[in-house]
Order: C-alpha cells, then structure tokens, then sequence
C-alpha cells in the first residue's frame, strides 16, 4: 500500500506491482512492458513518483525575449554558446546587439514578453523544442539537456527547471538577503507534475522548454497578458491532456530586482494577474483550498472555541481512517496524515489571510470586538496575529536566512502585502471577487 501524492491517497498495489515498485526505488529501469508503464504513469500522475529520463535529447531552437537589458542578454548568451539562439528585441531604445552565431529580430515597438515569445518561437530555425530564456537568465551547465531528456515521453508539453535568485552587485542588501532565499521564481528542491491545485501549481517563463506542437496547437502565449502569461499557457496544456514537469536536477540563475521599489512593483504585478487568470481559469486562482471540516475546525478556533475545534478535526481524522483503513496500522498512518492535512489547511488559511484576505478579516476581528464577549474577542484578535507573525517565524527557523528574525518578518509581510495590494486592485479594476473567493476541497472517492 502507497500512502501520499498530491492530493494525497491510498494506493494499493498487487504483489507482483510491490516487487515491480520496490525495484524501482531501488534504480532498476522502466523497462518496456506496457503494463509496467501504466503501473508507472499512475504513480506519476498521482504525485507518488517522478520519472528520470535517461534517454537522448532532441534537439531544440533557444528564443530570448527582451527589451532594454543588454548586460543581461550578454550574461544569459554566455551560457547559451553552441545552441541555435534567436534574440527578440522587444522595442527596445538601445537595439540589443548580439554575437555572430546568434540571430536577432527587433520589433518596433513594445508588445510584452508573450508577445516576444511568440515572434521568437514563429521565427526560430526548425527544432522539437522550443526553449524560452529570459534576459538575465543564467542556465548552469547541463540544465537545458537535463530538460530536453523529458520529452522522450510523447506526453510531456513543457519542462522547467528550478530557477534560483542571484544576488548581483548592486542589490539592496537586506533585500538581496531576502530574495536569496524566498524568490516567487523558486518553486522548492522536489520534482513534480506541474498543475492547478497541485504542490507546483505554476512555473516561470524565466526558463521554460515547450514541446513547439503543443505550443502551436495551444496557440502560444496570451499576448493580452502583460503578467501572469506564464502560468495561463501551463495551465491551458494542461487543460488540453498535456503533462507538463518541474525538474529541479536542472537549474538556473536570475538576477534579483535592484532596489526595493522595483522589487515591490513586481509583486503587485504578480497579484494583478489574478483577476485575469480567474477570468480564464475560474477556481485555480483561489487564494486557498481547504476542506469544509478544517476551515470549521479553524474558524471555532478563530472564534474562541478552540475545544470544539479540535473535536471537529478528530471526528473527520477518524472518519476518514475507518472509510479508507482495513487494519490498525494503516488507520494510525491516516489518521496522522489527517491531522497533518488540518495543520497544513491552518497555513494554508494564514497564507490567505496575508495575500488576500487582511481587510475583510481585519474586518471581522473589529466586529467580533465590538459585539462579542472578551473570550471571543480575545481569540479572534490572536487568530489574527497569528496568521500575520507565526508563519514568517516558522519559516526563518526553517530556513535560516542572513537576516535577523524582526527583519525577516517585515521582509516576509511586505512582500505578501505587496502582492495583496496588487490582487485587490486587479480585482477592483476587473468588478471582480473571483480571484479573492476560497475553494473547497475534500476527499476524492476513486477505485
């Protein structure tokens, strides 16, 4: 029996899919039987196990979009020597020059990066792959191979590789510090299917590698997007039947933003977006998805009644182990991972709180201080300030950044407000609440 995968599930495997699984883990190949790799593309699909290609790359065409950046374009084709490049000077006041091995096309006036991208992509020499490479952008050595390796899997759209911060000369320090460690580009050190809802629920086009069929058949990027164009072309292959992969083996380096300003402008760009994802995407944009039992167990909490909280959470825990488990050991094992799941729906809410729901929330602390009793008041008031103080704690000790506690947490609230003044006014501009509404998730019943 597999326990886990995003979301998480019980899987219960044959004998001869045990021994075939166990050999796996141990670094036996896929092979080629057909029932060998349905056993493995479920896996796959369901979060329990990433594959590692180890078969030839195809080859593939690099487009580099940019405008008014030719320090970064001169670092990112550094790394590119060797490879088709096509640059797409993107109206740029000073046209981009590049070296004699690469190609250069520039577009008279500015029309953003997704439209770049697809004047580069439609411009490119003949290849498999396309790979997207933002100015500035820096892929270590063997990055791009390790990506192209994942599209021997006729199945697979898109590849990304992690994509680090990279602390020029120049940055602010306490913000060079900051971004060093908690980049919105860095989507963590574990591999994953890429997919709404999921543990990697987006990838940035800083460095991006597209199947070029999946990305004609998806009609390329949305060039009425100026931010957010990223995640709604994942999204949409997606949507199509297309899997698309984070491969953190691979990695590459971008340049932090130089001062605070910019820095804070890109994240209420980043949260701006949302109104026009959720225009096109509906319910993937929601600032948390939590279960109906943990928003309940939390919200008696938040209100002062932390006792019938807990009872709910217990109840639903139990429950779930009795449906699913047939002996102790595996309803032990479910009820821990549901006690986890409420704990995780508890941050989740906190997170909310911070990006998205400070104002009605500020809101509804007010009112209960107003006509509830102490009790009540007291608990609300705490509810909220844990949401605000309790996760930047956490994640400093988890991290351990070259910043102070007190500076890692105003570092870690400003960049979360910035990003909630950017969704509410995307919102406002939009006659929109889509992208500030919850969504519920529960338990999936299946075979």
């Amino acid at each position: 029996m597999l326990i886990g995968g995003t979301p998480p599930r019980v899987v219960r495997l044959t004998p001869a899919g045990a021994d075939l699984v166990e050999a796996w883990a141990e670094g036996s190949p896929l092979g080629v039987s057909p029932a060998h790799r349905r056993l493995a593309t479920r896996l796959c699909d369901a979060g329990l196990a990433n594959p590692r290609p180890d078969g030839p790359a195809p080859g593939c065409v690099v487009v580099v979009p940019l405008r008014d950046d030719q320090a970064g374009l001169d670092h990112t084709l550094g790394a590119l020597a060797g490879l088709p490049v096509t640059v797409v000077d993107d109206g740029s006041a000073r046209p981009a020059t590049v070296p004699p091995w690469a190609d250069v096309v520039h577009r008279p006036e500015a029309g953003g990066p997704a439209a770049a991208r697809n004047e580069g992509a439609r411009r490119a020499p003949p290849g498999e792959v396309v790979v997207f490479v933002d100015a500035g952008t820096v892929p270590e050595p063997g990055c791009i191979e390790i990506l192209l390796r994942h599209f021997g899997d006729a199945s697979v759209a898109a590849v990304a590789p992690r994509v680090l911060c990279r602390v020029d000369p120049g940055t602010a320090a306490g913000l060079g510090a900051y971004e060093a460690v908690r980049s919105p580009l860095d989507m963590g050190p574990l591999p994953g299917l890429v997919r709404p809802g999921g543990r990697v629920p987006y990838v940035p086009t800083a460095l991006l590698a597209v199947r070029r069929s999946a990305l004609e058949a998806a009609g390329g990027f949305d060039e009425s997007l100026r931010y957010g164009e990223d995640v709604d072309l994942v999204w949409r292959l997606h949507g199509a039947g297309w899997r698309v992969r984070y491969e953190p083996a691979a990695s590459a380096t971008h340049p932090a933003r130089p001062d605070v300003a910019a820095w804070a402008r890109q994240r209420a760009c980043y949260g701006g977006s949302a109104a026009a994802l959720a225009a096109r995407h509906g319910a993937a944009v929601s600032p948390a998805a939590v279960s109906p039992r943990s928003a309940a167990a939390w919200l008696l909490a938040a209100a002062g009644r932390p006792v019938e909280g807990l009872c709910v959470a217990a109840v639903s825990s139990a429950a779930l182990a009795r449906r699913v488990g047939r002996d102790r050991e595996t309803a032990a094992e479910l009820v821990r991972l549901a006690a986890w799941g409420h704990l995780h729906a508890g941050a989740a809410l906190a997170t909310a709180v911070r990006r998205a729901w400070l104002p009605p929330a500020a809101a509804a602390v007010a009112a209960v201080r107003r006509a509830g009793g102490r009790r009540a008041a007291r608990a609300s008031t705490a509810a909220l300030g844990a949401c605000l103080a309790v996760p930047p704690l956490v994640d400093w000790a988890a991290r351990r950044p070259r910043l102070d506690p007190l500076s890692w947490v105003a570092w870690f609230l400003a960049d979360d407000l910035a990003y909630q003044a950017g969704l509410w006014a995307g919102a406002l501009r939009a006659r929109s609440a889509a992208p500030l509404m919850p969504r519920t998730s529960g338990a999936r019943r299946g075979r």
